[in-house]
């Protein structure tokens, strides 16, 4: 009884000692992938800041300058004028969104008229002459 009480526990042993030992090496090797993806984002954000200052470098407003009156004929550029701009009162802005339904709730009708919102751009609108 005792031999297999001892084989018992040599086999448990062996099995606990290579659970252990399974377990530190997978430790080990998530601890390497963690210190390599730490040392990855490092470079990456080095290489971040080396393209935004090369960016910053490329866009400064001299070499843009100089840029746009070398190449402003072959690409055809014109110069903004104010004729270009247009007045808030040509934009069609979309219809206000229907009023919700809060007087079903409380048994109170909702507020007749147009919402104050509308009111307002229509009288924007017809005081830029765009509404007769």
């Amino acid at each position: 009884m005792r031999t297999v009480l001892y084989l018992s526990a040599v086999v448990l042993l062996a099995v606990c000692a290579t659970w252990a030992y399974r377990v530190n090496y997978a430790t080990q090797d998530a601890l390497n992938r963690a210190a390599d993806l730490r040392a990855d984002i490092a470079e990456e954000r080095e290489a971040l800041g080396v393209l935004k200052a090369e960016w910053a470098y490329l866009n400064r407003p001299d070499r843009l300058r100089a840029l746009v009156t070398a190449n402003a004929e072959a690409l055809g550029l014109v110069d903004l004028t104010p004729e270009q701009f247009g007045e808030v009162s040509e934009v069609a802005f979309p219809p206000p969104p229907p009023p919700e339904a809060e007087g079903a709730e409380t048994g109170a009708a909702p507020p007749a008229g147009p919402a104050p919102a509308a009111a307002h751009r229509r009288a924007a609108l017809a005081t830029n002459g765009a509404i007769e």
